[in-house]
Formats: C-alpha cells, structure tokens, sequence
C-alpha cells in the first residue's frame, strides 16, 4: 500500500531518515563515492521539506520512499529509497507508477548516478529519456531523465 507521509511529524521523519541511511549507503558503494549528500541529511532537514514524500508499506513498516518536487511546470523525483532487504521486489517500480499516475505535470525529471544502473534500468522501463550528464564536485558522475507526456 503506498500512502502520502507526513514528514513534518517527529517520528515518520525519524523513519525517512532512516530508510535513506540504509538504502544510500548501498547505493554510495554501488557509485563508488567516499562523499555523497544524500548520506548528509539530517531529520531536521526532512521535517523542514516543502516536498511530498509517499511510502510503500509492507503490514505496518516503511519499505519504501518516494519524495516528490512539484511545481506548476514540472514534476521531480527528488528521491527514491527502498531499504535494502526489500530491493529487487517491485517496491521502486511500484512507487514510480505511483507518481505518474497520481500527478498531472506534462514533465516529469530524475536525476541519479552514472553508474546506479538498477536506477537506469527503471527510469528507462517507465519511458524517460537522457538529457545530459555531469560531474559533480563530490566525485560521482550524474545522469538526468525527463519524461514528457502528452
């Protein structure tokens, strides 16, 4: 079940933080990065977030995370966390349709990782396409998608 979370409740963003702990931890080895921001975030940081943040429950426990970035041009998909024993179970791909269907922007974007290529392999499934690459000042090479629909 994927239902919206309220982030600026003391607990639930004690339980972001820690799905995004656990899970960018994998993916900053998978990246081979030695800094990566997305490790850097604090509760406060989540309790203070103006974006949407959407959990995929398992019975009573967070699986997943989705967090959201929309505007009246764009919808973005800031974030994207699955704790690690339920990778590879459908969870990401699940909360990504989610999102596309529940929001009605004619752009969708996401950014992740060069080498994040599970990441890669999903984004591409659901129809978004390459628009550039970069390297950032913490060492990782990145890749944005968009998606536009009609």
């Amino acid at each position: 079940m994927i239902i919206k979370i309220d982030n600026k409740g003391a607990q639930i963003s004690k339980e972001i933080y820690s799905i995004f702990q656990a899970s960018y931890k994998i993916e900053a080895k998978l990246l081979q990065a030695t800094k990566f921001p997305p490790l850097n975030r604090t509760t406060a940081e989540f309790l203070d977030s103006n974006n949407s943040f959407y959990a995929y429950y398992i019975k009573k426990h967070i699986a997943g995370v989705i967090e959201i970035d929309d505007n009246s041009k764009s919808t973005h998909l800031q974030s994207l966390v699955v704790y690690p024993k339920y990778f590879r179970q459908g969870i990401a791909k699940q909360l990504v349709q989610f999102v596309l269907d529940s929001y009605t922007s004619k752009l969708f974007t996401v950014e992740t990782g060069l080498d994040n290529k599970p990441a890669i392999k999903l984004y591409k499934r659901f129809g978004f396409q390459e628009i550039k690459q970069w390297d950032t000042n913490h060492e990782v090479r990145k890749i944005r998608f968009e998606k536009r629909n009609r």
